[in-house]
């Protein structure tokens, strides 16, 4: 975004991963909460390709339906993006290698990743997780049984050692998981309300998770 005497204004970027198999209601509540909370521009969905702790989740066909799922679900919304760029990658996806494309595209602004708050204990474990934390932000949701504690604590503790910038915020929290829905088509159950009906569409036409 250029405004006159062309000065750059910084643009705050919100990133939500997840394999999206499928992409649910929950993905798109929180990452709204987190652009109202902290004033983001935009947040970019990108489907998983291949990470280390999930080792062959994904086959080409099964990458696809994922990202054109993500594709429907965000449509919408103008403040949604869905980007492709770990499906396009060959080998390990790590999260450092994705974080370093997008600074590459939006060098002078701001990148804040979206979690888990339960995901604020395992960033140590995270692949350059010091270069991690120099290239984003984190802005963490709490989930439910999060342990506060626990979470507060650990987050402190990296910002002290690190540098780490990580936010907590306590959303309106309902329980949904890929898995569950999943599980819910493979048994003919509804997924209404679960899902985006662009999603629905996308599953019955595609005959995805029928056992």
């Amino acid at each position: 975004m250029i405004y006159k005497w062309g000065f750059i204004k910084m643009m705050k970027i919100g990133i939500c991963g997840g394999t999206f198999n499928p992409i649910h209601n929950a993905h798109l509540l929180i990452s709204e909460q987190a652009m109202e909370k902290y004033g983001l521009d935009k947040v970019l969905f990108i489907p998983t390709g291949n990470p280390p702790h999930k080792i062959n989740i994904d086959n080409k066909e099964n990458g696809i339906h994922r990202l054109n799922m993500a594709i429907e679900a965000v449509k919408s919304n103008i403040n949604f993006e869905v980007m492709d760029i770990e499906l396009m990658r060959s080998g390990l996806t790590y999260t450092i290698d994705t974080l370093l494309e997008i600074k590459s595209m939006y060098d002078k602004h701001e990148l804040n990743y979206i979690i888990g708050a339960d995901v604020v204990l395992d960033l140590i474990n995270w692949k350059c997780y010091k270069k991690v934390f120099e290239v984003c932000n984190f802005i963490a949701f709490m989930r439910p049984g999060s342990d506060k504690k626990t979470v507060f604590g650990e987050a402190k503790r990296l910002n002290m050692l690190y540098n780490a910038k990580i936010r907590m915020f306590d959303s309106i929290l309902f329980d949904i998981s890929s898995s569950d829905i999943r599980n819910r088509v493979s048994k003919g159950k509804s997924i209404k309300y679960l899902v985006p009906d662009s999603v629905i569409e996308y599953i019955k036409l595609y005959g995805l998770y029928k056992k």
